[in-house]
């Protein structure tokens, strides 16, 4: 089976992604070294926190480079939660930073005033960050979802979401008052805001497509 290499960048959910990935039987080598995310067959990016620390600990491990040169030679990458953050050109969280420019777009916060109207037409109001189960709304056909169906519910925590440039590069969409990034998806770059890790049967697919089909 490929290996796994996993960018390991200080992120402290790395341990749960690893685990995940190894209980649908990868083999995941977890890497601070340029050299070895050079050499990748297949790279991942996890990632909780903020995105302006969560490229300082990229930069900090000359990690950047690497993954841009993998990436341009056509290496599949999947970015998860903030490491799909990081994908993107900037971050504006805490300021404005720039990210691994994998994806043109930014990401963003969302409004402090979300709403949606129930069944019985009653405005509810949101919390952010946006955090607990939601649907995926697949927007076209990717190996990456596989066996999902329109409406499965994954696991999300977070308070910012990506705004790509080109909306053909998002895989699927996630309503918390409007329409969000859930999925994304371009030649050989993959993200999920959602933990996968967190999202029962339904990740664990999306990860395994991962692996064995891309």
């Amino acid at each position: 089976m490929t290996k796994i290499i996993m960018i390991d960048y200080g992120a402290s959910n790395i341990r749960s992604a690893q685990k995940a990935f190894e209980h649908i039987g990868a083999d995941v080598q977890l890497t601070d070294d340029p050299e070895v995310v050079r050499r990748a067959t297949k790279l991942v990016l996890p990632g909780v926190g903020a995105f302006g620390s969560g490229m300082a600990g990229l930069h900090r491990h000359n990690l950047p480079e690497a993954i841009q040169e993998s990436v341009r030679r056509g290496v599949p990458f999947l970015g998860i939660c903030v490491g799909m953050q990081l994908m993107f050109t900037e971050g504006h969280e805490m300021g404005i930073h720039q990210g691994l420019d994998l994806l043109p777009g930014k990401v963003v916060k969302f409004p402090d005033s979300l709403t949606v109207k129930n069944s019985q037409s009653t405005i509810n109001h949101l919390k952010v960050p946006h955090m607990g189960w939601n649907q995926l709304e697949p927007a076209w056909e990717n190996p990456l979802l596989d066996d999902i169906q329109a409406g499965d519910y994954t696991y999300f925590v977070h308070s910012y979401y990506c705004d790509p440039e080109d909306a053909t590069a998002v895989l699927a969409w996630t309503d918390y008052g409007f329409p969000f990034a859930s999925v994304v998806a371009k030649d050989n770059i993959y993200g999920l805001q959602f933990h996968p890790e967190k999202s029962q049967n339904v990740g664990l697919t999306i990860l395994k497509n991962f692996v064995e089909k891309l």
